[in-house]
């Protein structure tokens, strides 16, 4: 084997090479020597390059031949990442998959973030999410910014919303909502890394809904509870006039999976900052759909049982809502800061922001929001510690 070698170094770019070379060259060595390589060494050097991966068992092959293209650059990487997610979703395995069934045996998506290994967990946050949201959008930054100030922060997608099982949209039972929420978050509540802690339930918009209700249903298992944006009355411009309400609850009994309810356009009414609200546009699991019968009735049917039982509220409670909120009416909020038992108690109104304060408003009021949040947390986690 003939090697010939010169005796000095030379810098990080060579002159002109060819393409084989130049990719031989791609190392990250700041010198390296000029080598002459054989006829043989070329042909080694070549086969190992173009050595493939091994085939994935179980995927189909345009998948494998996905897999296995160049991944020297992060574009690359990305997109083969984004080619294979679903298939990482259904991975068997603790790390990748996490779904309870519930009692009524649909697989239920949960999530959780928690503070960085080393960091002590100060309690444990609850999440209900709005209508037709999910865990997995906008709330990843949220609960990624409350995880990072020391507490272990849960989701899970209600039925018929996300990644959990149902009908996309449809609520045939609002109790049935809260329930699922009570009987999954008391699993949720025995992992061994919050057991003892404080617990809080936090709901924004119909989360908030539900959040109360499992208060009321449950008062003694939670540490406090809050609400941002919370749907305790929908406001007057998204609710159909009386006459027609009366008309959907009739042909909601007969038709209850029906998309017949009129939709204003959501994402108009609820972001502030334009950039923001075409951001929404890729939350694409989202329901947009016009509202199913059902639905829209167990949703007004939830509302006024609210707002006949706030003065039950007696736990710790932040209420965090926008002024300009014509989605949930903020004045609401101010109803069940007024009317709610708690001795503990706070409410803020943000001056001009829309409905959701924590996704779609500039960056300083949306910081500002997460750090009352935090705020209000730590507060409370002292004096149980």
């Amino acid at each position: 084997m003939k090697l010939a070698l010169t005796s000095t170094f030379r810098p990080l770019v060579p002159p002109k090479l060819s393409p084989f070379d130049q990719n031989l060259a791609s190392s990250n060595m700041i010198f390296r020597p000029s080598v002459t390589l054989t006829p043989r060494m070329r042909e080694t050097v070549i086969m190992m390059a173009q050595k493939k991966k091994p085939k994935i068992e179980g995927v189909s092959d345009e998948l494998n031949s996905i897999a296995s293209q160049n991944l020297d650059f992060a574009p690359a990487r990305r997109r083969v990442r984004l080619a294979f997610s679903n298939v990482q979703q259904q991975l068997d395995h603790v790390l990748f998959k996490w779904y309870e069934i519930n009692s009524k045996g649909q697989e239920i998506f949960c999530k959780s973030w928690l503070p960085k290994p080393g960091v002590r967990i100060k309690g444990a946050l609850c999440f209900c999410h709005g209508y037709g949201d999910t865990c997995t959008f906008f709330f990843e930054g949220i609960a990624k910014y409350i995880a990072a100030s020391g507490y272990g922060v849960y989701a899970i997608d209600h039925p018929g919303f996300g990644l959990s099982e149902g009908l996309h949209g449809y609520v045939p039972s609002f109790d049935g909502i809260v329930n699922n929420a009570l009987e999954l978050y008391n699993i949720i509540k025995g992992r061994p890394e919050i057991v003892g802690l404080p617990r809080f339930v936090f709901g924004q918009s119909m989360g908030g809904a539900i959040a109360l209700k499992a208060l009321l249903k449950d008062p003694n298992e939670w540490d406090g509870i809050i609400l941002v944006a919370p749907m305790c009355k929908i406001a007057e411009e998204m609710t159909p006039p009386v006459p027609l309400q009366k008309i959907l609850i009739l042909l909601s009994r007969v038709m209850p999976t029906a998309k017949l309810v009129p939709l204003k356009d959501l994402a108009e009414l609820a972001f502030r900052e334009l950039k923001k609200r075409k951001m929404a546009d890729y939350n694409v699991i989202c329901y947009s759909d016009q509202t199913r019968l059902k639905t829209a009735v167990e949703l007004l049917k939830a509302t006024r049982y609210i707002e006949s039982q706030v003065d039950k509220v007696a736990s710790p409670m932040l209420i965090l809502h926008g002024a300009a909120d014509k989605v949930t009416d903020p004045q609401v909020s101010k109803f069940l800061y007024e009317r709610a038992s708690s001795k503990d108690k706070t409410l803020k109104l943000y001056e001009g922001a829309y409905h959701s304060i924590l996704e779609g408003e500039p960056d300083d009021r949306i910081l500002e929001v997460l750090s009352d949040i935090i705020s209000w947390l730590d507060s409370r986690c002292s004096m149980k510690n």
